[in-house]
């Protein structure tokens, strides 16, 4: 089928477009082909009322009042519209959630002697003891050790109907009371999941307020329990990232030696792939076979994870994914959880590329099937390198072609480093936005959609956002995008407003900073709280909004919730499939502001969107006073 479209028309990256050439030439099929092929998709399911919760439907509601009105239940467009949102947050919650429990079982099993994961920052493990009002005085690092992670076990699985711990902990005394004044206090983890699964079910809730607060109480259990849970663990058990250097895309893959892809969301295994390329046996085994060494590289979150703290340059994002292959230069391609495409398998059929799959929730039909456990981390780890050098002589020089296009990045943002880049507080940061040098603050989260051109939107709106003086801070493929554009230097503070320019020289940082992967969020969350709390107020009344410039998946649901429910104006810049109910669409929009003090608004336009979240920047100032 001939293409409608240009590489061009695609992704405003030229590496991206060098490679969409190439896979025509190659004659392989990628996410754009495909999306091609289901247009024009279906109008019913974009506006969220089609339902298939029993098997008395599937059914759907004519969006013009012409046809059915209500399904075969009797459920109404209002109805289904809020059980299918409510149930994509829960996905998204239970995605990011279960990323914290596996990095918390890996502590665990570490503590009982059963999986090599030695604790990294003692400092950051006291503490969040000491947020969790866990006795630290005289006590073994193990030991305390073993009550932080008794405390989170019990915030995913605990019976009674107080807030969760690490929300509780962490969360200010303002937006605690908002929560619980709202009912939508977090209890369980886990339990908020599964009460979303009951509530939509047939013949259970029935009213879109009723289910979307028990979406918002999820996702509050994701951004303040399960995500954050994930990123303070990760920082315990693998370092908390420092400010540091690093090379963003596809150019990042060395033509003469064995690259490794490592693509996913957790880095319980990732960690230990990185160790194990390092190791001088499998070096001079990977010279053996013909390559001067291994290359090691990221690929999304799992990527960002890696060089928030090794400084391992990352690859590409969401829709670089099958490029990274076209490329005819990656021996394998490793991955665990998450935005990791079926068709890699196929994508590689086409070079000699081998995928491994690793998770055991997680199998590739196609893949070779190495599944990674705690236990045995190093030496799977080994196992998997060994792999990838032996595919190196099955390399097919004909058909690699690796573009030259990546930059220098520099990330590593977490909050301790920003505290330790401000030396010790925020008051600089507080007073830089005070004196209005800085307007206000944008957290940015990622993900790529490909009805978005790739990279546009996160470029853009960064760019309106720092010429008009707000400091972007931000995460997943957002960050990426960055990354590859040349945003992440110092340098590029001469596009920002005089205000944001004058601070980010005297700090030698860059206009927007990379505070990690999709599930480090919660350093926003954290860093928000903090700000809050230092002038007395509460996350709402910050000159602070949230975007999510290109989502797409269920965790961007759940993201951009529990930044609505911390009291954040936030942007998407896609539609979610809801406009087939005004009253949830009222909900989300309006309503919501008087209840947990945040809302959405949606508007493909990033220039736009960020016109709007300049004006409601100043809006806060005003209430403020500043």
């Amino acid at each position: 089928m001939a293409k409608n479209w240009k590489p061009e028309d695609k992704s405003i990256d030229l590496a991206t477009q060098e490679m969409i050439r190439k896979a025509e030439n190659d004659g392989v099929e990628t996410v754009w082909d495909r999306l091609e092929e289901q247009q024009p998709q279906c109008g019913y399911g974009q506006l969220g009322i089609c339902c298939r919760n029993c098997l008395s439907g599937p059914c759907r509601i004519d969006p013009f009042g012409e046809g059915p009105q209500k399904g075969v239940c009797g459920a109404t467009a209002d109805t289904i519209v809020a059980r299918n949102l409510a149930r994509m947050i829960a996905a998204g919650a239970a995605a990011h959630s279960d990323h914290g429990r596996h990095v918390v079982i890996a502590m665990h099993e570490y503590l009982e002697g059963k999986a090599n994961y030695p604790i990294k920052d003692e400092k950051k493990l006291i503490d969040v003891a000491k947020k969790l009002g866990i006795e630290v005085e005289n006590r073994k690092i193990e030991d305390i050790a073993k009550d932080v992670v008794n405390v989170a076990f019990g915030d995913f699985s605990k019976q009674d109907e107080s807030l969760i711990r690490f929300a509780d902990s962490y969360a200010s005394e303002k937006r605690k009371e908002v929560w619980k004044k709202a009912g939508v206090a977090p209890r369980n983890i886990d339990r908020e999941i599964v009460e979303i699964m009951h509530r939509t079910h047939i013949g259970v809730d029935h009213e879109p307020l009723s289910l979307i607060a028990q979406g918002i109480r999820a996702a509050l259990g994701d951004g303040w329990g399960g995500s954050l849970i994930a990123t303070e663990f990760q920082d315990i058990l693998f370092g908390t990232p420092r400010i540091g250097k690093s090379e963003a895309n596809l150019g990042v893959l060395d033509e003469k030696k064995v690259n490794i892809v490592l693509h996913g969301h957790e880095p319980v295994l990732s960690e230990k792939i990185v160790d194990a390329a390092m190791d001088p046996e499998l070096i001079e085994y990977a010279k053996s076979k013909g390559a001067e060494g291994i290359n090691v590289v990221g690929m999304c979150c799992t990527g960002l994870e890696i060089l928030m703290r090794r400084n391992v340059p990352i690859a590409g994002n969401w829709l670089q994914q099958e490029l990274a292959i076209v490329t005819g230069a990656v021996e394998a391609m490793v991955v665990d959880v998450q935005c990791i495409m079926p068709s890699l398998v196929d994508v590689a059929r086409c070079y000699h590329t081998k995928i491994i799959d690793t998770s055991p929730i997680a199998t590739f039909p196609g893949a070779i099937h190495i599944k990674f456990y705690e236990d045995r981390a190093d030496e799977i780890a080994k196992e998997i390198v060994k792999t990838a050098i032996d595919n190196f002589p099955n390399r097919v020089k004909e058909k690699v072609r690796i573009p030259k296009h990546k930059s220098v990045a520099i990330g590593g943002f977490s909050v301790e480093a920003i505290l330790e880049l401000l030396g010790g507080s925020l008051a600089p940061l507080e007073e830089a936005i005070k004196s209005g040098k800085i307007r206000g603050v944008a957290g940015i989260v990622g993900c790529n959609n490909p009805k978005i051109k790739h990279n546009y939107n996160h470029v853009t709106i960064v760019n309106e956002l720092i010429k008009n003086d707000v400091l972007v801070i931000g995460t997943g493929c957002w960050a990426t995008a960055c990354a590859e554009y040349g945003i992440f230097l110092p340098e590029y503070a001469e596009n920002a407003g005089e205000g944001l320019k004058s601070v980010c020289k005297s700090l030698n940082i860059p206009p927007a900073l990379n505070m990690g992967s999709c599930v480090d969020c919660s350093r926003m969350l954290v860093l928000a709280d903090m700000i809050a709390r230092d002038l007395g107020v509460d996350i709402s009344d910050l000159p602070l909004v949230g975007s999510a410039t290109e989502p797409m998946t269920e965790k961007a649901v759940s993201i951009g919730t529990y930044f609505v429910a911390s009291g954040i104006y936030t942007h998407l810049g896609a539609v979610p499939p809801i406009l087939g109910s005004k009253e949830v669409v009222s909900i989300l929009t309006e309503k919501a502001f008087d209840v947990v003090g945040g809302a959405f608004f949606v508007e493909p336009d990033p220039v736009k969107a960020a016109k709007v979240m300049i004006e409601y920047i100043e809006e806060k100032r005003k209430a403020l006073g500043i």
